[in-house]
């Protein structure tokens, strides 16, 4: 998302919060609860250039964020318990039940044991962190922050595109964020491996080693265990190499899901029964995708399809939709307006969600 769309759709909810348009629509919005997308919890603020920014939040914010969410009348749960509670029989959902609220985490960074476990642990707050089993190994691929180091110390960029050499300048702040914008999303579109090629290519024109990226960054199966091993803890699996299953082969994409669930339950010792599709947006992850994750035997798996989660989804269990807790809307009325749900059934009404 540009600065200009995060800009409108900052204004749209700051007009829902003042005009109390989000609290009407909530009883008929909220349907059965929501699950909360992070990936960074730590205390610093961004940097001036910091692309990957949305991904991250403040231990501060998060504890506000679960505050505001009891206090909007949710209640905190595991995915377990969400799953028990979507698999009852159409009529058989408690009348008195409040609407249920997950957190979960993606790629299973060390900041989610070092600043995001101590604030769910004070609170008493379920949680589960999606483990990429590579990442674990400390053998995986964070492009996306080697692509934010080399604009970063660049002053200009040259890429091979589409047959064709482009350069950007990256001399000032806001050239690096276009520069980083075009080559992101362009490196979306490519082939996985294609995509880290060019990216490795990048690195090694400014010198940089990525190699120990991982092993700075992700927890080690050590750590992983020791923040299992709190029963407010879920474990799921991200694949083992983070890739979007939907551009692999069939049996490429259930060798990474597979593979996966099969290394966390190894290294855990219980079932792993949770999911998560890296990048999780239509283009990554689709009906088949679903379906391969329900053949591997997972419960549930997420998307980062945006929307709260409605009595439909009991029959679409790997296909679940998630709210982001994005590091660009670190502001409690935005998170009051998500909350009633209203921005999510207005996506879907427009067909967009």
């Amino acid at each position: 998302m540009n600065q200009t769309t995060t800009r409108l759709v900052k204004a749209a909810l700051g007009a829902a919060h003042i005009t109390g348009a989000d609290r009407l629509l909530a009883p008929y919005a909220r349907g059965r609860g929501v699950i909360f997308m992070l990936h960074h919890v730590r205390p610093e603020p961004p940097a001036a250039f910091e692309p990957n920014r949305i991904l991250k939040v403040t231990p501060a914010f998060l504890e506000a964020v679960i505050g505001e969410v009891r206090a909007s009348g949710f209640e905190t749960v595991s995915l377990d318990e969400a799953a028990q509670r979507l698999a009852r029989p159409a009529g058989q959902e408690r009348r008195d039940e409040p609407p249920f609220a997950c957190f979960t985490l993606d790629d299973g960074y060390r900041d989610n044991l070092e600043h995001a476990y101590p604030v769910f642990a004070r609170n008493n707050v379920p949680f589960a962190v999606y483990i990429a089993t590579d990442y674990a190994d400390g053998a995986g691929d964070l492009w996306w922050l080697t692509l934010e180091r080399v604009v970063a110390e660049a002053d200009e960029i040259a890429v091979s595109m589409d047959g064709a050499v482009q350069r950007f300048q990256a001399a000032t702040v806001e050239e690096k964020y276009a520069a980083f914008g075009r080559i992101y999303w362009w490196l979306r579109t490519l082939p996985e491996f294609r995509a880290r090629d060019v990216v490795a290519d990048l690195a090694r024109s400014i010198g940089y080693d990525a190699s120990r990226q991982c092993a700075s960054l992700v927890m080690s199966w050590d750590e992983v265990r020791n923040l299992a091993a709190n029963p407010l803890v879920t474990i799921g699996a991200h694949t083992r190499r983070h890739l979007a299953l939907a551009k692999l082969s069939s049996s490429e994409a259930m060798a990474e899901i597979k593979g996966s669930i099969a290394r966390v339950t190894q290294e855990l010792g219980v079932p792993c029964r949770h999911f998560s599709y890296p990048y999780g947006c239509a283009a990554s992850a689709g009906e088949r995708e679903f379906m391969l994750v329900r053949e591997a035997g997972a419960v549930t798996a997420t998307t980062t399809r945006k929307g709260f989660i409605l009595s439909r989804h009991a029959d679409r269990m790997t296909a679940l939709p998630r709210v982001s807790l994005n590091g660009d809307y670190q502001d409690m009325r935005y998170v009051r307006v998500m909350l009633s749900g209203a921005p999510f059934a207005l996506l879907q009404a427009m067909g967009r969600s």
